[in-house]
């Protein structure tokens, strides 16, 4: 079984390399990324477009909070429940700041969209308190998951991203990205622009999306997730469409502020050239 399973391996990174090779030679290479690791993945074929120290594991600050969010829709729990954002929800890592402050209270659904979409950490530390048998179970869960996803260079020390020992690799983030595309609440909640929550009588919030792209009419997104933190650098993972054609992009320790993004859109500027187009076509005959 071993030896198969190794025999598996090589081909699929044999099969990777060719497709790399051909796209590098029908068209040079991508512009030069900003992002220290890059991958661009196909959905179609199941092979990689561009790949770029993509084995390497290094922190992922809060596209950790994909796996929370995966994590907590498979235990069911009612996403109308009201919980109250508590001391115990404060970072004492890093001491990020959050407006959502001691004694407010939102449903499950709302403090999930927001931990997707804002990367709120007070709202994915309520969420983790708040699983059946606490934080250290969900993260548990987490890994377990995982694991069940065939993530094997992944591990989690926690639900909201603030620990750099949460780490993965370019490769295992793109079966994370496929598998939770099969949450419509976390396609739904990712991509969405902005959420308003109301806090009490007189008092409402608004939270805007923490990747850009989902705001500009170019881009058709399927899922996206942001992350920082210092050890991490700037990343993004998302799903996106490119001339009707699925492809996950995932764009980790980008040096800039404004990095990845400006690296998502060279990609699409790459993906949507019409020798790209017609390259991957005959590749397909």
């Amino acid at each position: 079984m071993r030896n198969f399973l190794i025999s598996v391996l090589l081909a699929t990174t044999a099969l990777s390399a060719q497709a790399a090779g051909i796209e590098r030679a029908s068209h040079g290479k991508l512009p030069q990324l900003g992002s220290a690791i890059a991958m661009i993945y196909d959905e179609q074929t199941g092979q990689p477009l561009y790949s770029k120290n993509i084995d390497n594991v290094v922190p992922i600050a809060s596209i950790t909070k994909l796996m929370t969010a995966m994590v907590i829709l498979d235990a069911r729990l009612p996403l109308d429940e009201p919980i109250t954002i508590t001391r115990e929800d404060r970072d004492r890592l890093k001491g990020t700041k959050s407006r959502l402050k001691e004694g407010m209270t939102l449903t499950r659904g709302d403090l999930l969209t927001l931990a997707l979409m804002a990367s709120e950490n007070h709202a994915a530390s309520a969420l983790a308190r708040t699983y059946p048998g606490g934080t250290q179970v969900l993260v548990a869960m987490m890994n377990a998951k995982a694991r069940e996803l065939g993530m094997d260079d992944t591990h989690f020390e926690g639900p909201v991203g603030l620990h750099s020992e949460n780490v993965s690799t370019a490769k295992d983030l793109v079966k994370m990205v496929l598998a939770a595309q099969g949450y419509e609440h976390i396609q739904r909640a990712s991509t969405q622009s902005r959420h308003v929550v109301k806090v009490n009588a007189r008092q409402s919030l608004h939270f805007g999306n923490t990747n850009p792209l989902v705001r500009s009419r170019n881009w058709d997104i399927g899922l996206s997730k942001t992350g920082y933190i210092s050890e991490a650098g700037r990343c993004l993972v998302m799903q996106a469409k490119f001339s009707e054609r699925p492809t996950v992009i995932v764009l980790l320790d980008s040096w800039g502020k404004n990095t990845r993004v400006g690296d998502a859109n060279r990609i699409k500027n790459w993906m949507e050239r019409p020798a790209s187009r017609s390259t991957r076509q005959s590749r397909m005959r």
